[in-house]
């Protein structure tokens, strides 16, 4: 895996409690308790392993699931759901992609019907 100069891994070893803000590529395979916020980067990437759990609320532009999510994700512009992606909560989305296999408990909400509110204004404005 090629990782661009910005990247961040949380090791399958580790488990962080509390907020997380980040920008350019943040890759989880460990543990996340706590809410997860891209900051000022309108291309920021969230990934979560088969083995990454976060326990709270996702906003990312871009986020794939393929592990664990128990709480709400807010994406602005690609949600992907992977095959070994379970996610309990809402998830609102620009555009998705659900592979098979994948597991949604919750609703769906299109970021269409709401008029795309940016979630990086969103995460910036509950961070202060």
């Amino acid at each position: 895996m090629a990782f661009s100069n910005n990247h961040t891994l949380i090791s399958h070893a580790t488990h962080v409690k509390g907020d997380l803000y980040f920008t350019g590529e943040l890759t989880i395979q460990g543990k996340v308790t706590g809410n997860i916020y891209a900051e000022n980067e309108k291309d920021a990437k969230l990934a979560i392993a088969d083995t990454g759990v976060v326990e709270g609320e996702i906003r990312a532009p871009v986020i794939i699931v393929n592990g664990k999510v128990h709480g709400d994700i807010y994406s602005s512009k690609h949600l992907e759901l992977a095959a070994k992606g379970n996610v309990t909560g809402t998830v609102h989305y620009q555009s998705i992609e659900m592979i098979k296999g994948a597991q949604l408990n919750g609703s769906m909400v299109s970021n269409q019907q709401q008029g795309s509110a940016n979630v990086l204004d969103i995460a910036a404005a509950k961070a202060q």
